[in-house]
């Protein structure tokens, strides 16, 4: 069971590796299994994750009142469907469906079977290989903005997100290196990465909400514990991140996701980390 220390260390971890293309919830089942804690389950991430979404909503605040205006008003007056910030809002929602379809479908291996370490630790370089090959891809063209965004791009980033249902895999981490395959500069990948997760994470946490202290999901006082903290961690993750990426590569992030699943790996073929610790099942 989840005491209030162990929801106070998972929100910590939670707020600041949400941002990071490092994969929070990855880092939550480790950390967990590391320490011989329960695994905080499904539930208990997607809840927090309501905190640095949060945090995303008062971050990013101005662009989306500017969205949710442009977007609205769009489909009242036509002059307004030019407009950069309703065909974002769009966007938004054409990204969103993959995610929210595959969710569904998949919610019961998602919640089970993919919790497993050793699927952890291969995502986890795995997708820290493909990064860097976006990232270097990237450098060699001319680097598009937010404003070259498509009908098809948004679907193709919405795929992306989609992957980030594998823990290890990374919501910021897959879409941000879509953007990067798709040529754009590591802040315009990152900010429509950000703004395309709201409705994705909003509609999960809200739902999962339901679960929480009923039968083996944490305890409502613990949860709310870990979210207050990881809206805060995750406010000042966002700034950090969004300065570090526009004058540096993410190369230091592949690094630690390569060490950290061979780490992992070697744990579980040794025999020091059952690779279902603490799991649902």
């Amino acid at each position: 069971m989840i005491n209030w220390f162990h929801a106070a260390v998972l929100g910590l971890v939670q707020g600041l590796t949400e941002f990071l293309p490092v994969s929070s919830s990855a880092h939550l089942r480790v950390f967990s299994a590391l320490a011989g804690w329960e695994d905080p389950g499904a539930a208990f991430t997607a809840v927090t994750q309501l905190g640095t979404e949060t945090a995303v909503l008062i971050y990013f605040r101005r662009d989306i009142g500017a969205i949710i205006k442009a977007w609205t008003l769009s489909l009242l007056r036509a002059e307004w469907r030019r407009d950069q910030n309703a065909k974002l809002g769009w966007y938004v929602i054409i990204g969103t469906l993959p995610i929210g379809i595959i969710g569904k479908l998949f919610q019961d291996t998602i919640e089970t079977t993919l919790r497993d370490l050793r699927l952890i630790g291969t995502t986890l370089i795995l997708f820290g290989v493909i990064l860097a090959v976006a990232d270097r891809s990237r450098a060699v063209r001319n680097a598009r903005g937010i404003e070259s965004l498509n009908f098809r791009h948004a679907l193709i980033y919405g795929a992306a997100q989609s992957l980030a249902l594998i823990p290890g895999v990374s919501r910021s981490g897959g879409t941000i290196s879509a953007g990067l395959f798709l040529g754009y500069s590591r802040e315009a990948a990152a900010r429509y990465s950000f703004l395309l997760a709201i409705p994705a994470v909003l509609a999960s946490g809200g739902l999962e909400l339901l679960k929480i202290g009923d039968g083996p999901a944490p305890a409502w006082g613990p949860t709310i514990l870990a979210t207050l903290i990881a809206f805060a961690v995750g406010y000042a993750a966002i700034a950090w991140f969004l300065k570090y990426i526009s004058h540096n590569s993410f190369t230091p992030f592949v690094i630690y996701r390569i060490l950290l699943g061979i780490a992992i790996i070697a744990l579980v073929t040794m025999g020091t980390l059952d690779p279902n610790a603490g799991a649902a099942h």
